[in-house]
């Protein structure tokens, strides 16, 4: 078999308020685990990973059902976010390697709410945030010695996320027509979450034949810090409620990524399909869940190509939503407690994201 591509999760935000797809954001792009880099460990020393990453976020979702008004009005926000994650990978004696991953992002977000605006159609304005994002280094072990068991391999990485991207980001906020105020960009669009973590990852494949096979990965960012002192409030003075719920700061999320599929290879090129889950969960594994955040899943098919020459292999991923859903956070939860009334913010995700870069061994 040519080669089973695995897009290990290699890093999320990107700074990691990650972004799946939207205002729910995990933002993770990825590297490669795959069979030709377990066969070939010994004899390829340095491995360079360039990913692109795209998507437009722009239907809104309170828990699993879509607020279609909010298009037809016009009122929705509009998030365009693009990522470049570089990854460069070096491999060590007996199964090791570690890998450095630096993500730039460029984000832009459109809306009326947070620009004062009326519903009309000249108060949608726009913020911005540009830079390096979190980044990432970390360490990884081939289980199962490839030569005795050629047919599959199982990674597993263990890894240390750095606070390097500006979690403060600030840009204006149109109010009217002679008056802007400086604030700290929506959470979705910030570089980075303020936090130092520690992220867990399981790389599988599993050929059956020279043409068919399996895999599957598993990522989680424990985030410990619990919130990172950045207000929401966009330049403005937090309400009553943002205060009691403790949403008038953002919080710093864990975050969490599954894929599985199958493959098939024809000469140089691998098509491969699955499916995707990305997931911000509304509390820590360790740590508080305070603060401002948007919880919630999406789960998407995921089809995608790789084609192999020499020393490179360049790929595409499109994975589509098939199910999103904007839970409940823990300030939603205490809200809903005291008053009596369920509450449930909201949140935009996109119909798809685009995946598309290469990797180049020497």
């Amino acid at each position: 078999m040519k080669k089973l591509t695995l897009l290990s999760i290699v890093y999320l935000l990107l700074t990691h308020q990650a972004q799946s797809q939207g205002c729910v954001a995990i933002r993770s792009t990825g590297g490669f685990c795959t069979r030709d880099q377990a066969m070939g460990h010994d004899s390829t020393k340095w491995m360079l990973s360039v990913s692109n990453r795209y998507f437009k976020s722009f239907r809104h979702f309170v828990g699993t059902e879509e607020q279609k008004q909010r298009i037809e009005q016009g009122t929705q926000v509009i998030n365009h976010s693009y990522t470049l994650d570089l990854a460069l990978f070096r491999n060590l004696k007996n199964g090791w390697s570690i890998g450095l991953d630096v993500p730039v992002i460029s984000n832009a977000r459109s809306s009326l709410y947070e620009h004062g605006g009326n519903g009309a159609k000249n108060a949608r304005h726009s913020t911005h945030s540009f830079g390096v994002g979190d980044i990432r280094i970390a360490v990884y072990r081939w289980l199962i010695d490839q030569t005795t068991m050629p047919k599959g391999n199982i990674q597993v990485g263990l890894g240390l996320k750095l606070p390097t991207g500006d979690y403060r980001y600030q840009d204006f906020f149109i109010k009217n027509d002679s008056t802007k105020v400086l604030g700290p960009v929506d959470q979705s669009i910030q570089l980075g979450d303020g936090g130092t973590g520690f992220t867990t990852e399981i790389n599988a494949f599993y050929n059956f034949n020279e043409n068919f096979g399996v895999y599957g990965n598993f990522y989680y960012l424990f985030n410990p810090r619990e919130q990172n002192g950045v207000s929401t409030t966009r330049g403005g003075i937090p309400s009553s409620d943002a205060i009691k719920y403790g949403t008038s700061v953002m919080s710093v999320p864990d975050q969490m990524m599954i894929r599985a599929g199958t493959s098939t290879t024809f000469n140089k090129f691998t098509f491969s399909i699955g499916v995707r889950d990305e997931c911000q969960p509304s509390k820590d594994v360790i740590g508080g869940s305070m603060g401002f955040r948007r919880p919630g899943y999406i789960i998407s098919i995921e089809p995608g190509v790789n084609y192999q020459f020499k020393k490179a292999t360049v790929y595409a991923y499109v994975p589509f939503a098939v199910k999103r859903n904007r839970t409940q956070s823990v300030a939603d939860k205490l809200k809903t407690a005291d008053t009596g009334v369920y509450s449930q913010g909201d949140a935009a995700f996109a119909d798809y994201l685009v995946n598309i870069g290469a990797s180049f061994k020497f």
